[in-house]
């Protein structure tokens, strides 16, 4: 198994990310209006990254964890708020006790893993989360937004003085994404490949019933417009049966 994300995520990379994704309210508000959050519940929000969604969760007044497998982007986010409960961590070793009322997967950080992988780290937030507890999957990379109309070209993205080049395949005997990165700033420069699963809506949903998970919506976005072939983003809802 492909463990790329293990070692991307450093400076570079992670600043990046940072000054391109700031946190989002639109997110939040979608995650306590979909899942009905009630005062200080507990939330697991994993991979948290740098901690925008975490943070803002536990200005909220939620009990918020958050685990992540990059050391840079946890002691970017544990000097950024002492709120939330920082972890670092592999996605899929997280609390298996139904301790949580809910569980975010936000920034397009499923399919990190292939097949077997995206299956065990399901299976966790099976564990993690009580019965009747909800989950939220914010995800770029089906197939229903892959494929219609793939590219290989892709313009160069800014964020202040950080620049990301970016190249993609898609390799069809496993269903991969592949994208080559390089961000320069200055005379610095980091290069890393990201290799996404790509899974269908129908799989995916499959799946999360084998995991447990029952009662599944599916939206464009945190606007609520529903998800359609060529949305560029899923964000999936799933009830804890």
């Amino acid at each position: 198994m492909s463990t790329w994300y293990t070692t991307f995520f450093t400076h570079l990379p992670n600043e990046f990310w940072r000054r391109l994704a700031p946190p989002s309210t639109a997110d939040i508000d979608f995650v306590e209006r979909h899942l009905r959050l009630t005062p200080g519940a507990r939330v697991l929000d994993v991979p948290c990254g740098s901690g925008r969604h975490s943070i803002t969760l536990a200005e909220r007044g939620y009990r918020v964890t958050g685990v992540d497998s990059s050391a840079e982007a946890i002691e970017h986010a544990r000097v950024t708020s002492s709120a939330v409960e920082w972890i670092e961590a592999d996605m899929r070793d997280i609390p298996r006790d139904g301790r949580f009322d809910v569980a975010i997967c936000m920034g397009n950080s499923f399919g990190y893993m292939d097949h077997d992988g995206s299956e065990h780290f399901l299976e966790a937030l099976g564990a993690a989360v009580r019965p009747g507890g909800g989950i939220v999957l914010d995800i770029g990379v089906t197939a229903e937004s892959v494929l219609p109309g793939f590219g290989d070209d892709r313009e160069p993205m800014v964020a202040g003085d950080i620049t990301a080049y970016a190249t993609s395949s898609y390799d069809v005997a496993t269903s991969q994404l592949i994208t080559d990165y390089r961000f320069v700033q200055g005379d610095r420069e980091h290069r890393g490949t990201a290799v996404y699963q790509v899974f269908t809506v129908a799989h995916l949903s499959r799946m999360l019933s084998t995991a447990g998970f029952g009662r599944i919506e599916l939206y464009s976005g945190p606007d609520d417009v529903p998800f359609h072939l060529g949305s560029p983003r899923l964000m999936l809802t799933a009830i804890r049966i």
